[in-house]
């Protein structure tokens, strides 16, 4: 079985060796550099400069070279960047553990923010970065690229890597700023690979006002059908576990159906041609509100640390990954012959990406601001520097994205794709190295230790604050708020909307969701259930 792998792992372009021998020694090397990965990010967990992310980067660069050196040019990897792999098994289990381990009483208290930063400014950014590229690529003479590629360009380059500042930043701490950085770079991520999904089925070549109209459709149906694909995925498997109480004769069972939910409905999306980033992520937030709760305790310890691993593993092999595929002296030869031009093209690509982040970043700050009532809750400039900041660096989605566009089966031999993808593969690295050694400095400067405590709540009636998964029981609930006058429904919503909804939200979930659907206190109490470890 461990040689039929092997060989469905080669016929997918993930092993550079055909060779079963050989396919074994790379796949033990990998491992090896893994565990290194893992070994040296934590013995420099308190560095100021070097986080696991880069760890792993400056390893497969390192490790790269030697290969180099070893084999004197003739093979340049162990393992080949394949976008079905990226796509496939490596995205879902880091998308769907940021859904199901998200802090959702501060992701969606700024849900309004989020959306706007990673939906409207991830498409100022594109278009941006793509008006740039037509402008200035066009004149450069750097390859036969039409304008479909110049739009793809925008798309590719819009996807952000915020990892980096996310490992620096405490979401106790910046509870604000920690929710706007996360929430934005998963939808960010999400809304860039639906744009360049939704350019692939258009004639590009002959833009008028009716494209841009299907367009748009285009956009908006991928973007609410997928979300829609995610909610049910996850609240089948709620209804599921909840109705045929799995964990009373294996909790091997419902966790295994958890997980298996989990992808099935990120390939689903794949296979219906829908965002499977946006569908899987939903998903975990609608499991960890309700199937988690209705599983067993040892079942609720075992999803939450095993989401969590499968995540880090990803994230670590990505960025392995990258490191030792950006010295593929294969994708360099093509571009060798002009590297004044490969490097001016990488030069202005990354000028492009700090106009297009600084484009939406500041100006819609203002706007939420002014949406604000109180001080607190207002994105202040020493925040807007580290939002601008975080969206700086650029990964595995970039590099994917491009492959996909710019590639067939990893390679190219046309001069204007060699050079877009040595000039993606150089910002990412750039990118990723440089603005990420800087960004625990920056945020130590910008954002002092003495100023990180999370501010306390406005002195104003609970209700209006109720997050949409609260800690307190609805009975507890009612009990708080029964003294409470509060204003009409009409008068919230235009003075607090966001707390309005979260409010009738609750009141929705309470009396509808959680009894069919199951969730923290809505348990029904049967002999080995969890209500009889919890008490609920």
């Amino acid at each position: 079985m461990g040689l039929g792998l092997v060989a469905h792992l080669v016929r997918l372009g993930v092993l550079s060796s055909t060779s079963d021998h050989a396919s074994v020694v790379s796949i033990n090397l990998f491992v090896a550099l893994l565990c290194a990965c893992i070994v040296l990010g934590h013995l420099l967990e308190e560095n100021r400069w070097v986080n696991e992310s880069i760890t792993a980067l400056i390893i497969g660069l390192c490790t790269g070279v030697v290969i180099l050196l070893t084999t004197k040019g003739k093979s340049s990897h162990i393992l080949v960047f394949s976008e079905d792999l990226f796509f496939i098994y490596l995205l879902p289990p880091i998308i769907f553990n940021a859904g199901f381990q998200v802090k959702k009483k501060q992701f969606f208290r700024n849900f309004m923010t989020i959306t706007l930063f990673g939906a409207v400014g991830t498409m100022i950014s594109f278009f941006t970065i793509s008006l740039g590229a037509i402008s200035i690529f066009s004149r450069m003479n750097i390859g036969t690229l039409d304008v479909g590629d110049f739009l793809a360009i925008g798309a590719i380059f819009s996807a952000t890597d915020s990892v980096c500042t996310l490992q620096v930043l405490n979401q106790d701490e910046t509870p604000l700023l920690y929710s706007i950085v996360f929430g934005e770079g998963v939808v960010n991520d999400a809304t860039s690979v639906v744009l360049f999904n939704a350019l692939q089925n258009f004639d590009l070549n002959q833009i008028d006002v009716a494209v841009v109209l299907k367009f748009l459709g285009n956009f908006c149906y991928l973007f609410l059908s997928s979300t829609f694909l995610g909610v049910f995925a996850g609240l089948l498997s709620a209804y599921i576990i909840k109705k045929l109480y799995i964990g009373r004769h294996s909790t091997d069972r419902e966790v295994a159906l958890m997980m298996l939910m989990a992808y099935l409905s990120y390939m689903l999306a794949e296979l219906l041609e829908l965002s499977g980033i946006l569908t899987v992520f939903f998903c975990g937030i609608v499991m960890s509100h309700y199937t988690w709760h209705n599983v067993t305790e040892s079942s609720r310890v075992t999803t939450k640390h095993a989401f969590a691993t499968l995540s880090f593993i990803a994230e670590t092999f990505l960025f392995l990954y990258v490191g030792m595929d950006a010295l593929d002296i294969e994708k360099w030869e093509f571009a060798s012959d002009s590297p004044g031009k490969s490097i001016c093209t990488s030069s202005i690509l990354l000028g492009l990406v700090l106009v297009g982040r600084a484009a939406f970043v500041f100006p819609l700050s203002f706007l939420s601001n002014l949406t604000k009532k109180t001080s607190m809750e207002k994105i202040t400039w020493r925040q807007q520097i580290v939002i601008w900041w975080a969206g700086l660096m650029r990964g595995a989605v970039s590099i994917a994205l491009a492959y996909n566009k710019f590639t067939r089966s990893g390679h190219t031999e046309l001069h204007g794709n060699a050079i877009m993808i040595t000039s993606t593969i150089t910002v990412v690295l750039f990118s990723t190295m440089v603005f990420g050694m800087m960004t625990k400095p920056l945020i130590q400067f910008l954002l002092p230790a003495s100023s990180n405590a999370a501010p306390s709540e406005p002195s104003s009636p609970k209700s209006l604050h109720s997050p949409l998964l609260t800690s307190m029981q609805g009975s507890d609930l009612e009990n708080a708020t029964a003294s409470i006058v509060r204003p009409s429904s009409l008068r919230m919503l235009l003075s607090k909307p966001t707390h309005t909804v979260h409010y009738y939200w609750r009141k929705f979930d309470d009396a509808l969701m959680r009894p069919m659907f199951g969730g923290r206190g809505f348990v029904p109490f049967s002999p080995g259930s969890p209500t009889e470890h919890t008490g609920r």
